[in-house]
């Protein structure tokens, strides 16, 4: 695949992520009314999607080379490590862990179904 291939299904990738992280998080946020779990909510659809849009250049790599349910699994190894990582870090950082995790959760899961059918894009 070329990489003007890559280029497209990325950018479908991030514009279908974008719309599903930002709908969940203005569902997230109607629920969570407090300023530090609105933050919290803020943060973590950053990081869910700077996170997916590097997995899913990885798998779409790997997707080239034959390789799609690994691609895909290492997508979701990222994605779960990163989710344990961030746990830590967003109790260091004082954020709600409630809403800082299980925001991150929804997204990656989210962007994770979105995932496959983009990868052949």
């Amino acid at each position: 695949m070329t990489n003007r291939g890559l280029g497209r299904g990325l950018a479908y990738y991030a514009l279908a992520s974008v719309a599903a992280i930002g709908i969940s998080a203005g569902l997230f946020v109607t629920y969570y009314s407090a300023p530090l779990e609105r933050r919290a909510v803020v943060i973590s659809a950053i990081v869910a999607l700077v996170i997916q849009l590097i997995a899913f250049v990885i798998a779409r790599r790997m997707s080239d080379k034959g390789n799609a349910i690994a691609g895909w699994g290492l997508g979701a190894l990222i994605c779960f490590t990163t989710l344990i990582a961030y746990g830590f870090v967003s109790r260091a950082l004082g954020l709600p862990s409630n809403a800082a995790l299980l925001s991150l959760a929804t997204f990656f899961f989210l962007t994770e179904l979105i995932e496959p059918p983009l990868l052949t894009v």
